[in-house]
């Protein structure tokens, strides 16, 4: 026959295990949600981060390589495209053109920016970005040579 205090023994014993048993159970189940969780929170941040990456590459200046320098290229004006999308150089030139109201000569847009404006050679580049920013779209070059902001 079996002793009375073993089987006592077993039945408590039994009962401390169900019960670490249900506590861990409890704690899988916790663990296992979290853990979803995360996973749905890591779907989400690497999506977000992606959508951040092509709106930055978008906005961002392009450049290129011409002749070993890298130079930076302008973008054409199109819809959804902002301004900032220029490198600030070129945006300062449009901001000076948009705030001149009217047409506007090399030589204006020199003095706003602080350019040596008597000497030709300093005037020469600022012509050319101008007459870029004209192709692109983003300003109206006049036959007069004068430039006006796109409406």
């Amino acid at each position: 026959m079996v002793d009375p205090g073993t089987l006592e023994w077993i039945g408590a014993r039994r009962a401390e295990l169900d019960e670490q048993e249900e506590r861990l159970v409890k704690q899988l189940e916790e663990t296992r949600a979290e853990r979803d969780e995360l996973a749905v929170a890591m779907r989400v941040l690497e999506r977000m981060s992606k959508q951040v990456a092509q709106e930055r590459a978008a906005a961002a200046p392009v450049s290129a390589q011409v002749g070993g320098k890298a130079v930076l290229m302008v973008p054409h004006r199109e819809p959804g495209v902002a301004d900032t999308a220029l490198p600030p150089e070129y945006q300062r030139i449009l901001t000076v053109v948009a705030q001149a109201g009217g047409p506007v000569a090399v030589r204006q847009v020199g003095e706003e920016l602080g350019l040596e404006v008597g000497v030709r050679g300093k005037l020469e580049p600022l012509r050319g970005k101008l007459s870029k920013l004209a192709g692109r779209g983003w300003l109206l070059k006049r036959p007069d040579g004068k430039f006006t902001v796109r409406p």
